[in-house]
């Protein structure tokens, strides 16, 4: 009796330690957490102070570590420049060419020499990208009618996470695409925050209410921008989700290229060159060796891959991409990717 009572304490004394070690610990990372902030937002730095605010705010978990060491006159001062100057440009589309598909069959008939063989280019291109501060993957889509919009069957409900529309359309490539309107984490990520159009058809959106758009018309154009249903089925748009801001419209950087009005995040973005290809971007975030990227960040590496027109998807946790069943950047999810109302992917 006496060895079983020596024993329990024994445990009990272990237990005990251990939880003084853990909240030990958690209580020095807390603290250490917290002088962090201090530096950054009290410290001689008035950017890093406004990126640190502006990083923060754009997240739905830890937006009110802005508030510990700021008043709310303060916070209003460093985000008022959030609100992006609304696109009054539509796109341009004779600035995009979409080439006519060629063959790559060898000529027919007796004398078909093989050396006459035009060699198939690859249709779908994979770019790691490495930035100062952040690591990013380009999907480059050769043909854009290849792309489309996947949704979970109903919307309003239940989202589906990017594997399972991936999984669902039997898809080559898809990357996250449109926001949802989720307030209370109640389990309706398919609810989407704006405009939704599949195949030519509006399946989600206000009619009334001019949202930003990435939509694809019949040519499989790209346009950005500012857009109703009405002014979507005017430019025969076929796929459509509502975010933004737009990047680049018609070549041209848009107002935030000079403002500091993101902070650094993960992100997604979507874009097209002049030659109709699609570029699909995804920045890693939150982590040490990729801390995220900004709005400007974004439109220097669609200028760099030769976009025409380019917007900003939604980003943050939701960002992410898949490439013949593989997931190609790293979610910045600590309970692993979201579920989701829309996306984009490639047949």
């Amino acid at each position: 009796m006496t060895n079983k009572l020596g024993a329990a304490k024994r445990a009990v004394s272990v237990i005990l330690k251990t939880l003084a070690v853990f909240f030990t610990t958690l209580a020095l990372i807390v603290v250490a957490l917290l002088g962090v902030i201090y530096v950054l937002v009290k410290g001689p730095s008035p950017t890093a102070k406004k990126l640190f605010v502006l990083s923060v705010r754009e997240t739905s978990a830890v937006g009110f570590l802005a508030d510990i060491y700021l008043s709310d006159e303060e916070l209003a001062t460093l985000t008022v420049s959030e609100i992006v100057e609304e696109p009054k440009e539509k796109t341009d589309t004779s600035l995009i060419e979409i080439p006519t598909p060629t063959s790559s069959l060898p000529p027919s008939g007796e004398d078909a020499d093989i050396t006459d063989t035009v060699p198939e280019e690859k249709d779908i291109e994979v770019v790691r990208i490495k930035g100062s501060l952040y690591e990013a993957v380009m999907l480059i889509v050769k043909d854009p009618l290849r792309v489309f919009v996947g949704t979970p069957d109903e919307l309003g409900g239940k989202g589906l996470k990017l594997t399972e529309m991936v999984e669902k359309y039997d898809a080559v490539a898809g990357i996250n695409a449109g926001g949802f309107y989720d307030p209370l984490g109640g389990g309706h990520e398919g609810t989407p925050d704006g405009m939704v159009i599949c195949n030519g058809e509006v399946v989600w959106g206000d009619p009334d209410v001019k949202l930003n758009v990435s939509a694809f018309d019949d040519k499989g154009i790209l346009h950005v921008g500012m857009m109703t249903t009405q002014e979507a089925m005017d430019a025969k748009i076929q796929w459509a989700v509502s975010f933004g801001p737009p990047l680049i419209i018609n070549g041209k950087v848009q107002s935030f290229e000079k403002d500091l009005i993101s902070g650094l995040n993960p992100r997604t973005a979507i874009g097209q060159r002049a030659d109709g290809a699609v570029l699909m971007l995804v920045v890693d975030g939150r982590r040490m060796n990729s801390l995220g990227a900004t709005y400007a960040d974004l439109a220097d590496i669609m200028l760099d891959f030769g976009a025409v027109n380019a917007s900003n998807l939604d980003g943050g946790s939701s960002t992410l991409m898949i490439y013949e069943g593989e997931v190609l950047n790293v979610c910045a999810s600590v309970t692993g990717p979201r579920a989701l109302p829309t996306s984009f992917l490639v047949r």
